[in-house]
């Protein structure tokens, strides 16, 4: 029972993180359609921050400094790039995200080298604490914690906010939307900027010993893939989705780890992945665009 306890708190503490990853990710295709491939890389320029700014700084100031260049960095990927070709096929605009990647992952793999795992979570790492009677590693909690602050100011924003009305307005139709004189780019760039905050709180707890393993910061861009398929399962359409997704791909992750092995659970989560697009092609949660012909 105390097993049982640990491995379902851990699941729906990386579930967590995985829901705002997945959230930030859905926020993006709904602004702009754009399945954003480089959402791995946003982490990773949180993560490398924060980790530069730490040392000398503090933890604190390492984590604000981390989320706002991944915020001004998403923004900057939107601006510069995404926004200067707009014409492009949404596949096109894909593809130029996975080219991102791979530039920031190979320039900050190189800054931070193979000496060093560096990690972030000094305040609460390998610090455990005990919930009916099982021993739970701290940055779970925490990160559940957290997840549940930002996800529901996130919700009370999007359903409460101008802000929230005219991204779902411009989800619905774009044109539209222009025509009520919402304008696009300020909707499309603050969609990007709020789903790099998310990645990073998120980096915050993948590069940890519990959540990220032995490998540190440089394995937070791997974990952080692990969104792509709880946005899928819950709907790329749907933010509530996401979250539902996270945690699925969580408690998978962690009942797979602990009941069969370490290999399975890494093709576990893709396993429900493919279930569930075989029963619901669009997600659970998602939603199917009729067109009329």
């Amino acid at each position: 029972m105390d097993t049982l306890v640990q491995v379902l708190v851990n699941g729906v503490g990386k579930g967590a993180v995985f829901a705002l990853l997945a959230t930030g990710f859905v926020i993006i295709y709904k602004a702009t359609e754009t399945i954003n491939f480089a959402h791995g890389s946003l982490v990773l320029v949180a993560g490398y921050v924060a980790y530069e700014v730490k040392s000398d700084h503090g933890w604190l100031l390492g984590v604000v400094a981390g989320v706002l260049a991944a915020m001004l960095f998403a923004f900057l990927v939107e601006r510069v790039l995404l926004a200067n070709a707009r014409h492009a096929h949404a596949d096109s605009l894909a593809i130029l995200t996975i080219g991102i990647d791979v530039v920031v992952v190979t320039e900050i793999s190189r800054r931070l080298g193979t000496a060093a795992a560096p990690f972030l979570g000094d305040p609460y790492d390998t610090k455990p604490i005990h919930i009916l009677g099982a021993s739970v590693a701290r940055t779970y909690v925490v990160a559940l914690l957290v997840a549940l602050v930002l996800l529901g100011a996130f919700f009370l924003a999007f359903r409460y906010t101008s802000w929230g009305l005219a991204m779902r307005a411009q989800s619905e139709n774009s044109e539209a939307a222009a025509l009520m004189g919402i304008r696009s780019w300020r909707v499309t760039a603050s969609a990007w900027a709020v789903g790099g905050g998310l990645a990073g709180i998120a980096v915050i707890f993948l590069a940890t010993n519990d959540i990220g393993g032995g490998s540190g910061l440089l394995a937070s861009h791997t974990l952080a893939f692990a969104a792509f398929p709880a946005a899928i399962i819950g709907g790329l359409t749907s933010p509530g989705g996401a979250v539902a997704g996270g945690l699925i791909v969580g408690l998978t992750d962690a009942l797979a780890s602990q009941y069969v092995s370490l290999e399975f659970a890494k093709v576990a989560v893709y396993l429900v992945m493919l279930a569930v697009l075989v029963v619901r092609p669009s997600g659970l949660f998602g939603r199917v665009e009729q067109l009329r012909v």
